[in-house]
């Protein structure tokens, strides 16, 4: 298998109600979108948003709220004012914040919020990671074996 991931989908309550929030961040819907289904492009992945109910059923599971996922998605920024820029935009916007910005361990600065289904988003400055011109994750190389 080649590595990649093409497509994130948040199973959510309220496709119209997450949607709006989303397009509230500056997300764009794509023409596919529907009142079931929302697409968004997210830079080299699709953001979706689909009936939590709807999705569970699609992978044959039983629909549950665990609590803490233990997934996190990340909006990485080129700056540490930006950090702060995107987590008020995520309040002002009906998101909840989970954590303020601040310094943190890994020499970084992040916040996290949650969107109206709970979904986590840490938004994040890493100076090791910076960001290319079109706003990619610029990874460091892989370490050579010796």
């Amino acid at each position: 298998m080649q590595p990649r991931i093409t497509l994130i989908t948040l199973g959510v309550a309220d496709v119209a109600l997450a949607r709006r929030f989303y397009e509230t961040l500056g997300f764009v819907a794509s023409g596919a979108s529907q009142d079931s289904v929302a697409f968004f492009p997210a830079g080299a992945v699709v953001l979706a948003l689909f009936g939590r109910k709807d999705l569970a059923e699609d992978a044959t599971l039983a629909d549950s709220r665990p609590g803490f996922s233990g997934i996190a998605l990340a909006h990485n920024v080129a700056s540490e004012a930006e950090v702060e820029a995107v987590l008020n935009e995520a309040a002002a916007a009906g998101g909840r914040i989970v954590k303020p910005a601040q310094r943190v361990f890994w020499g970084g600065y992040s916040g996290y919020f949650a969107d109206p289904d709970g979904h986590l988003w840490e938004v994040a400055h890493n100076p090791g990671f910076p960001l290319d011109a079109q706003g990619h994750l610029q990874l460091p190389p892989p370490k050579t074996q010796k």
